[in-house]
Protein backbone atom coordinates (compact mmCIF):
# COMPACT_ATOMS: atom_id res chain seq x y z
CA UNK A 1 0.00 0.00 0.00
CA UNK A 2 1.35 3.33 -1.28
CA UNK A 3 1.03 6.71 1.14
CA UNK A 4 0.21 8.99 -1.84
CA UNK A 5 -3.06 11.22 -2.76
CA UNK A 6 -5.55 9.66 -5.47
CA UNK A 7 -6.12 11.52 -8.68
CA UNK A 8 -9.59 12.45 -7.61
CA UNK A 9 -8.28 13.91 -4.51
CA UNK A 10 -5.90 16.07 -6.30
CA UNK A 11 -8.93 17.09 -8.72
CA UNK A 12 -10.85 18.26 -6.14
CA UNK A 13 -8.31 19.91 -4.46
CA UNK A 14 -7.10 21.54 -7.51
CA UNK A 15 -10.91 22.64 -8.32
CA UNK A 16 -11.06 24.49 -4.55
CA UNK A 17 -8.07 26.18 -5.14
CA UNK A 18 -9.06 27.51 -8.30
CA UNK A 19 -12.55 28.32 -6.85
CA UNK A 20 -10.78 30.47 -4.20
CA UNK A 21 -8.85 32.35 -6.73
CA UNK A 22 -11.51 33.31 -9.00
CA UNK A 23 -12.94 35.00 -5.91
CA UNK A 24 -9.59 36.82 -5.07
CA UNK A 25 -9.05 38.16 -8.19
CA UNK A 26 -12.88 39.37 -8.01
CA UNK A 27 -11.90 41.00 -5.01
CA UNK A 28 -8.56 42.04 -6.07
CA UNK A 29 -10.40 44.06 -9.38
CA UNK A 30 -13.14 45.79 -7.88
CA UNK A 31 -10.83 47.17 -4.68
CA UNK A 32 -8.80 48.69 -7.55
CA UNK A 33 -11.45 50.06 -9.79
CA UNK A 34 -13.11 51.69 -6.22
CA UNK A 35 -9.37 52.70 -5.10
CA UNK A 36 -9.53 54.80 -9.10
CA UNK A 37 -12.79 55.80 -8.25
CA UNK A 38 -11.94 57.14 -4.86
CA UNK A 39 -9.11 58.95 -5.97
CA UNK A 40 -10.62 61.09 -8.22
CA UNK A 41 -12.95 61.80 -5.93
CA UNK A 42 -10.44 62.52 -3.33
CA UNK A 43 -8.44 64.77 -5.91
CA UNK A 44 -11.61 66.48 -6.87
CA UNK A 45 -12.79 67.83 -3.49
CA UNK A 46 -8.76 68.62 -2.72
CA UNK A 47 -9.09 71.08 -5.60
CA UNK A 48 -11.81 72.52 -4.54
CA UNK A 49 -10.87 73.03 -0.81
CA UNK A 50 -7.57 74.48 -2.46
CA UNK A 51 -9.75 76.93 -4.41
CA UNK A 52 -12.04 77.67 -1.36
CA UNK A 53 -9.00 78.32 0.46
CA UNK A 54 -6.99 80.86 -1.55
CA UNK A 55 -10.54 82.89 -2.08
CA UNK A 56 -10.92 82.78 1.70
CA UNK A 57 -7.66 84.14 1.98
CA UNK A 58 -7.47 86.60 -0.72
CA UNK A 59 -10.12 88.32 0.97
CA UNK A 60 -9.83 87.65 4.61
CA UNK A 61 -6.36 89.14 4.21
CA UNK A 62 -7.31 91.62 2.29
CA UNK A 63 -6.78 95.70 3.01
CA UNK A 64 -10.22 97.37 3.61
CA UNK A 65 -9.77 100.33 1.75
CA UNK A 66 -8.40 99.24 -1.26
CA UNK A 67 -11.31 96.81 -1.86
CA UNK A 68 -13.34 97.93 -5.24
CA UNK A 69 -16.12 95.59 -6.55
CA UNK A 70 -17.04 96.66 -10.66
CA UNK A 71 -20.41 95.24 -11.45
CA UNK A 72 -19.80 94.58 -14.98
CA UNK A 73 -23.56 92.45 -15.74
CA UNK A 74 -26.01 90.82 -13.73
CA UNK A 75 -23.75 87.24 -13.21
CA UNK A 76 -20.45 88.95 -13.36
CA UNK A 77 -18.49 91.24 -11.26
CA UNK A 78 -14.74 92.17 -11.07
CA UNK A 79 -12.54 92.39 -8.28
CA UNK A 80 -9.67 94.21 -7.59
CA UNK A 81 -7.52 94.82 -3.98
CA UNK A 82 -4.53 94.56 -2.03
CA UNK A 83 -4.18 91.77 0.14
CA UNK A 84 -0.99 90.30 2.57
CA UNK A 85 -1.83 86.85 1.52
CA UNK A 86 -0.30 85.59 -1.80
CA UNK A 87 0.60 82.02 -4.02
CA UNK A 88 3.69 83.32 -5.66
CA UNK A 89 5.09 84.36 -2.25
CA UNK A 90 5.22 88.36 -3.34
CA UNK A 91 4.68 90.89 -0.55
CA UNK A 92 1.39 92.83 -0.21
CA UNK A 93 0.39 91.47 -3.52
CA UNK A 94 -2.35 93.47 -6.02
CA UNK A 95 -5.08 90.76 -6.56
CA UNK A 96 -7.55 90.66 -9.09
CA UNK A 97 -10.46 88.21 -9.89
CA UNK A 98 -12.17 88.45 -13.60
CA UNK A 99 -14.74 86.63 -14.86
CA UNK A 100 -13.93 86.53 -19.32
CA UNK A 101 -15.02 84.13 -21.55
CA UNK A 102 -17.15 81.84 -18.99
CA UNK A 103 -13.75 81.58 -16.98
CA UNK A 104 -12.67 83.02 -13.59
CA UNK A 105 -9.27 84.16 -13.41
CA UNK A 106 -7.63 85.37 -10.38
CA UNK A 107 -4.21 87.97 -11.20
CA UNK A 108 -1.66 88.24 -8.77
CA UNK A 109 0.80 91.67 -9.68
CA UNK A 110 2.92 94.19 -7.61
CA UNK A 111 1.45 96.78 -9.59
CA UNK A 112 -1.84 98.07 -8.63
CA UNK A 113 -4.91 97.15 -11.09
CA UNK A 114 -6.74 100.22 -12.01
CA UNK A 115 -9.07 100.07 -14.97
CA UNK A 116 -11.26 96.95 -16.41
CA UNK A 117 -10.39 96.11 -19.04
CA UNK A 118 -7.09 95.55 -18.27
CA UNK A 119 -4.96 97.69 -20.94
CA UNK A 120 -2.56 96.02 -22.85
CA UNK A 121 0.11 99.11 -23.35
CA UNK A 122 0.30 99.11 -19.78
CA UNK A 123 4.03 97.61 -18.19
CA UNK A 124 2.50 95.11 -15.95
CA UNK A 125 3.61 91.84 -15.43
CA UNK A 126 1.48 89.35 -13.31
CA UNK A 127 0.79 85.96 -12.55
CA UNK A 128 -2.24 83.78 -13.74
CA UNK A 129 -4.37 81.13 -12.49
CA UNK A 130 -8.02 79.59 -13.99
CA UNK A 131 -10.18 78.76 -11.09
CA UNK A 132 -12.39 77.18 -14.00
CA UNK A 133 -15.37 77.57 -15.74
CA UNK A 134 -18.05 79.51 -13.99
CA UNK A 135 -21.60 80.74 -15.23
CA UNK A 136 -21.92 83.28 -12.80
CA UNK A 137 -19.19 85.26 -10.06
CA UNK A 138 -20.54 88.18 -7.92
CA UNK A 139 -19.55 90.05 -4.99
CA UNK A 140 -21.54 91.72 -2.59
CA UNK A 141 -20.41 94.08 0.53
CA UNK A 142 -22.14 94.63 4.05
CA UNK A 143 -19.79 96.85 5.93
CA UNK A 144 -16.99 94.99 6.41
CA UNK A 145 -18.18 91.78 5.31
CA UNK A 146 -17.93 90.23 2.14
CA UNK A 147 -20.35 87.82 0.96
CA UNK A 148 -18.64 85.41 -2.56
CA UNK A 149 -20.81 83.29 -4.27
CA UNK A 150 -19.46 82.11 -7.97
CA UNK A 151 -21.69 79.62 -9.67
CA UNK A 152 -19.45 76.89 -11.28
CA UNK A 153 -20.40 74.78 -14.19
CA UNK A 154 -19.12 71.08 -13.08
CA UNK A 155 -18.30 72.02 -9.69
CA UNK A 156 -20.08 72.91 -6.84
CA UNK A 157 -21.23 76.12 -6.04
CA UNK A 158 -18.89 78.60 -3.69
CA UNK A 159 -20.90 80.48 -0.99
CA UNK A 160 -18.93 82.73 1.09
CA UNK A 161 -19.00 84.86 4.16
CA UNK A 162 -16.07 86.52 4.81
CA UNK A 163 -14.80 89.34 7.05
CA UNK A 164 -11.87 91.51 6.73
CA UNK A 165 -9.51 91.62 8.80
CA UNK A 166 -6.75 94.24 7.72
CA UNK A 167 -8.66 97.43 8.75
Amino acid sequence: MKNSFTIIEMIISTTILSIMMLFLYESYSSLNSSNIFYKKEVSSIKADQLKKRVLFLDLTLAFAKSIKIFNQASNQDVVFFQSSNSIYKNYNPYIAYIMKDSRLYRLESLKEFTVYPLDVDMDMNFSVECLGEVDSFRVYKSKNTYLLHIDFKKDDDILLKIKVLNQ
